[in-house]
Formats: C-alpha cells, sequence, structure tokens
C-alpha cells in the first residue's frame, strides 16, 4: 500500500525540467569558483615553466621567433610579435572548456540525485507516481526505462492480485459445491446409521439420494481436474488429421436419442463434404459434448440444436446454436468464467458445475483458435473458430523424429 510520506519537491508535476533547489545552485556556483581558482593557478604555473625552458633554450627561442615571423608575414598583422597574443586566448579557451565540462559532471550529478529521489519515493509504495522529469542526453532514456519498470511492475502486482482473487473464488465455489452435496450424503447415510428410517422403501430412498449426490460431487472433481489440466500450458496436444464433417455428424447421432428425450431435433448443416484439420479429437470431442449438453440444460423451450459448419480462409467456423430462450446480455461476457451460472442460485438441480464452457474455451484456446457467444430471441449461438493446420510449438519441433514427423 502506498505510504504517506511527502513526495520530493516537484514529485507531482509532469514532464517538466529539474528545478535545482538553493543549496544545489550553491554548490554549483562554488564548484565554478574552485575551478576558476585552479585553473588561475594552472594556468601562472604553466607561463613561469614555459618561460624558464625559453629563456634557458636558445634554439626554442629562435624557433618561436621564426614562428611569429612567419604568421606577421602571412597574416600580415603584428597581433603575435607578443607571446601574450597568442597564450591568454589559447588558456582562456580550454580554461572555459574545462570549466563547462566540469559544470556539466556537476549538474548531471544533481539530476541523477533527483532521478534517486524520485525512485526512492516510488518504492516506498507510491506506485501511482512516475518520475516526472523531461531531460536530454543519457538520462533521458533511463527516466524512460524507469517509468516502464515501474509500469510493468504495476501491472505485474495487479495480475498478480487477480489471480489471487482468482484463487480465492475458486476456492469458495469449489467448497461451495461440494459441501452441498456432501452435507446431503452424510445427513442421509447418518439416517441410516442411526436406523432412522421405518421402512425398506425409506432406506432406498436414502441410499438413492446419497447416491444421486455422490455422482453430482464425482462430477464436479472431474470437471474441476479436467479444467486445470487443460490451463495447464504444458498440457499435451495430440494433434492428428481428422475430417470436422465426419466428427460432428458422428457426434450429432451419439446425441440423438438424448436430444430427442429433452424434444429436440439435431441437425449438422454444412456445404462442405470434407473438412479436413489438425487437432486432438479427444479434447474437440469434449468441446462439442459439453455444448450439447449445455444446450439440454439450459435451452429452454428448444426444439432445434443446430450444427453448422463451414470453411472461411484457413479457419473451420462451427456454430452450435438452439432455438432456446434467450440469453441475457449482461450474462453473454461471463459465460465462460468458471463457475459462472446464468441461473445463478447455485442449485445443482438447475445447473451444472459451471465449468462446461471455461473448459471448452481452453481446449479451444490451446487449439489457437477462440470461441464466443450470440443470443437474440430467436437463435442462441456458441461461434468457434479454428485453424485448419496448426504450427508446431519450439518444444514440439525438438521432438521431430528422422521422419520428419512430430
Amino acid at each position: 500500500m502506498p505510504n504517506n510520506s511527502v513526495p520530493p519537491q516537484h514529485a507531482q508535476e509532469k514532464r517538466k525540467r529539474i528545478t535545482l533547489t538553493s543549496k544545489e545552485i550553491s554548490e554549483l556556483l562554488a564548484e565554478g569558483i574552485v575551478t576558476v581558482i585552479l585553473l588561475l593557478l594552472l594556468n601562472v604555473a604553466i607561463v613561469v615553466v614555459l618561460s624558464a625552458v625559453i629563456e634557458n633554450s636558445t634554439s626554442l627561442n629562435n624557433a618561436i621567433w621564426d614562428t611569429k615571423e612567419t604568421l606577421r608575414l602571412n597574416l600580415g598583422t603584428n597581433f603575435f610579435r607578443s607571446g601574450r597574443n597568442l597564450i591568454i586566448p589559447l588558456f582562456l579557451i580550454l580554461d572555459i572548456a574545462v570549466l563547462y565540462w566540469r559544470l556539466i559532471r556537476r549538474y548531471r550529478q544533481m539530476q541523477l540525485r533527483h532521478i534517486i529521489s524520485e525512485l526512492h519515493y516510488i518504492a516506498n509504495g507510491n506506485y501511482d507516481h512516475r518520475i516526472p522529469f523531461e531531460l536530454r542526453g543519457d538520462l533521458s532514456p533511463v527516466v524512460t526505462s524507469i517509468n516502464g519498470l515501474v509500469d510493468s511492475t504495476v501491472a505485474a502486482i495487479e495480475d498478480e492480485r487477480k489471480i489471487e482473487q482468482s484463487k480465492d473464488e475458486l476456492i469458495t465455489n469449489v467448497s461451495h459445491d461440494i459441501r452441498t452435496p456432501l452435507t446431503s450424503i452424510i445427513g442421509y447415510l447418518g439416517l441410516i446409521e442411526d436406523g432412522q428410517y421405518h421402512s425398506q422403501e425409506d432406506l432406498l430412498k436414502y441410499t438413492h439420494t446419497a447416491y444421486v449426490k455422490a455422482k453430482q460431487m464425482k462430477s464436479l472433481v472431474e470437471d474441476l481436474f479436467e479444467y486445470t489440466k487443460v490451463r495447464q500450458p504444458t498440457v499435451p496436444v495430440n494433434m492428428v488429421s481428422f475430417d470436422m464433417v465426419q466428427l460432428v455428424e458422428q457426434l450429432a447421432a451419439d446425441f440423438e436419442l438424448e436430444a430427442s428425450r429433452k424434444g429436440l431435433e439435431i441437425q449438422v448443416v454444412t456445404e462442405e463434404k470434407q473438412l479436413l484439420m489438425d487437432g486432438d479429437t479427444e479434447k474437440i470431442v469434449r468441446v462439442f459434448n459439453n455444448l450439447f449438453t449445455n444446450a439440454f440444460k439450459y435451452g429452454k423451450g428448444a426444439t432445434q440444436l443446430v450444427i453448422e459448419l463451414k470453411k472461411v480462409g484457413t479457419e473451420a467456423v462451427i456454430v452450435v446454436k438452439n432455438n432456446g430462450a434467450e440469453i441475457p446480455k449482461h450474462a453473454l461476457d461471463s459465460l465462460f468464467d468458471r463457475f459462472y451460472r446464468v441461473e445463478e442460485s447455485r442449485n445443482q438441480t438447475t445447473g451444472g458445475t459451471g465449468l462446461g464452457l471455461a473448459i471448452t474455451q481452453s481446449i479451444v484456446a490451446l487449439h489457437g483458435g477462440y470461441i464466443y457467444a450470440k443470443s437474440n430471441p430467436k437463435w442462441t449461438s456458441f461461434i468457434i473458430h479454428l485453424p485448419l493446420t496448426r504450427n508446431p510449438k519450439p518444444a514440439e519441433l525438438a521432438k521431430v523424429d528422422e521422419n520428419g514427423k512430430i
């Protein structure tokens, strides 16, 4: 959590130049004065040494005289006849360069000190703050990189918080869905254990109820296991080439009896005689099982369950739709969230585990596709986009055998 410490000066302003404090200005002036004094002393020392060397060296003295004469003749001026006119400008240029370098170096140190101060303020928990300075030179990318690092850190913290919240919700939902049937099982078995039944019919009724509740628990555990398995990034996907049209027609035949009991007619609509694609057929079958079961449970008043297939570019587009009750618009975006149910009472008699569509979405994502839902008074549709071919991952490429097969 952010602390309540007072931010450094200029912390709340955005993208501006660094303003030096009076103390820093005094340090900069002191640095300049000391540098000037040292340079003057150095200049005097150099002049004294050069004068002594020139006076004691006749050849050097003659060379300097010849140079002056050459400059006088070529430039047409007597300005360089005096050595001072040559040395003083040279020393002045060098001194100004050294003074500028020293002051800039100290100013950069002060800028860096301000940046560190801002960084400490952020590190104290003020993650919504960013270094506001607009700098030139080498420090500009440093500030940009620090702000980018803070942004990524905040995003990681937020993701971690959402993961923790999601885990808490998962534990809460699982606990609720397991506790409800478990309470019934313990209750009815307790009646049997205490002999609190009056007839063989009561005994069979209690054991049957406990059996049904145990099957509900088993279904939840299996769905939870399947969900956690398909959510793993390393889950194996056994890719084979298959005909999607044939697969869907076979599934429609398998569910025809159950559909007729629900008063539904299953239809497969496609113009494709064959739709070859790559995929894990076991997991693809689970996708359609979930969608069909979802239609049977929640498609109130439906009389038709239609599966449409078509090829669009490099994708297979499959639509599973029924003409049952419309799904509210506010529920569409949450349909694929785990444990979400349009029927919010979490009653096991009117709803499932709430994991079916979440498992479906994860399996489709494993195949490099995506799924979404649309609903209107006429049709409730689940639209699946799957690539016809799947690019192997680097880890899979490493397993290529001698025949070049994955």
